[in-house]
């Protein structure tokens, strides 16, 4: 298997789990779509292929001092009081809990490259592709996979284990990835090799 890292982002409490704060936007599209259930078996897969498996987590101090005020998605943050690093919402949701092993990446802007300790991870183990996924699909995962790109990684985008606040927003960010890397179902994606067969 090619070295693989697959990230697993931002899908914490206060994103994707029923009852919390988004459970009335993005949380309705992550039931709809499965995309709990998805990324749980796509996990299990990946670690039974050997692959490294990381969270990305946005987050930030009680005071959100790594905030910026003039950002129209953190603001947000700030004025609801999520995203509190250390709280139940920042905790990944316990379908899809991390392992002991498993790489931890705070990051406090959209990208899971800008500031965070994701490079260091990916060169230490010579990594050389990365499989993600997450919510929501027009932020982290769109973000991530053009920084991928164009740090000379290998790009593959799980489709079925992301979701956006609507259809459309989802459907939006899937066709501009496409230019970045492989778009593919998470139950065709072999692993082992990296190549798309067709699901059982």
């Amino acid at each position: 298997m090619k070295p693989t890292l697959f990230l697993v982002m931002d899908m914490m409490n206060d994103l994707v789990a029923e009852d919390g704060f988004n459970a009335k936007t993005y949380g309705v599209q992550v039931k709809e779509r499965g995309v709990l259930e998805n990324t749980r078996a796509a996990i299990a897969a990946a670690r039974a292929a050997g692959a490294l498996v990381g969270y990305v987590r946005v987050g930030f101090s009680s005071d959100y001092r790594e905030a910026p005020e003039a950002s129209p998605i953190f603001s947000g943050a700030r004025k609801n009081g999520i995203f509190q690093l250390g709280t139940w919402g920042t905790q990944v949701h316990d379908s899809i809990a991390p392992e002991p092993q498993d790489f931890d990446i705070v990051k406090h802007r959209v990208s899971p490259f800008y500031s965070t300790s994701l490079e260091a991870i990916l060169r230490a183990h010579k990594i050389s592709r990365i499989v993600m996924c997450g919510v929501s699909t027009n932020g982290v995962v769109h973000s991530g996979a053009r920084e991928a790109h164009d740090r000379d990684y290998e790009v593959v985008v799980l489709e079925d284990c992301c979701a956006g606040v609507t259809p459309d927003e989802h459907n939006h960010a899937v066709a501009c990835m496409g230019r970045f890397g492989q778009i593919v179902e998470s139950r065709a994606f072999r692993w082992d090799e990296g190549d798309t067969t067709s699901p059982a």
